[in-house]
């Protein structure tokens, strides 16, 4: 089965996560250093080849009140880039508290303050991840 790709996608980093075979479940795997949008788009191709992706999921901030803003609509167009680009199926998923949620989880993990900063948007693109995989669920 093709697996899912879960992006958290911000000015300096991009979170990471990847679905098991049967889509159940999340697991974060990289945090890409955004240098160039040029090495960001080689680093997500790598990661589609290497887990034989078929679908993304990509995490839309959003205002409160529901409508896109400028960071909003910076992840729409790197997101778009990757849709047409590597002709893969592209959902977003409303990551509005997802990052409070991560921090919230290495908080409990008892991860230092100093550390969390490396592991914070692969666990966002986990949660962002495992949101979709809730939604769909799978019957079998």
């Amino acid at each position: 089965m093709e697996r899912i790709l879960g992006l958290d996608v911000g000015d300096k980093t991009i979170g990471v996560a990847v679905s098991d075979p049967l889509g159940f479940t999340a697991q974060g795997i990289t945090t890409i250093k955004r240098e160039s949008n040029k090495k960001d788009y080689e680093a997500i191709e790598n990661l589609i080849n290497e887990y034989s992706v078929g679908r993304v999921v990509v995490g839309l901030p959003k205002n409160m009140n529901n409508t896109i803003g400028p960071q909003g609509e910076k992840v729409i167009k790197f997101a778009e880039k990757i849709k047409n680009k590597f002709k893969i199926d592209l959902i977003y998923i409303d990551e509005r508290m997802t990052t409070m949620s991560a921090e919230r989880i290495l908080i409990e993990g008892d991860v230092r303050r100093e550390n969390r900063k490396k592991y914070i948007d692969k666990v966002a693109a986990t949660y962002i991840l495992q949101t979709y995989l809730d939604s769909i669920g799978r019957d079998f």
